[in-house]
């Protein structure tokens, strides 16, 4: 994760966020997988700052950004072709980390029927992967 001024960059200023995905599914995940907070975006830049002890506000940024994380990390492993459960990734791969997401966000489902879901009802698998993430539900 790193701390940017977006001004600075070909992202749009007013963004919160951004997750940056490089490589292949075969690419180590710590290097594949890169965070951007805004550090204009100030409610944002200060949920990360008080990570480890969140306020009820950081609580649902940060829930927000875990959701929006998924949905990008989601959408980017159904659209490879070769990513599916007969898939054998090498432990500590961005594939590996995509196929242990999918478990804890869809267990039990073939990764197939979600692709499928995806591309036929994006809004219904949008609402899937809200409920999958339990989106605001902050403790």
């Amino acid at each position: 994760m790193a701390v940017i001024d977006f001004a600075r960059t070909s992202f749009p200023d007013s963004a919160a966020w951004h997750l940056q995905i490089s490589g292949g599914l075969e690419s180590a995940t710590m290097g594949a997988l890169l965070l951007l907070v805004n550090e204009q975006n100030v409610v944002t830049a200060t949920a990360f700052q008080n990570a480890s002890r969140p306020r009820p506000v950081d609580r649902i940024v940060l829930s927000a950004v875990y959701a929006d994380s998924a949905r990008v990390m989601v959408e980017h492993a159904l659209g490879h072709e070769e990513f599916t459960e007969e898939s054998d990734f090498p432990e500590g791969s961005l594939g590996a980390t995509l196929q242990s997401l999918f478990d804890q966000l869809f267990p039990g489902q073939p990764i197939t029927d979600i692709r499928l879901r995806q591309r036929k009802s994006p809004a219904l698998f949008a609402s899937d992967l809200q409920a999958a993430v339990k989106i605001f539900e902050v403790s």
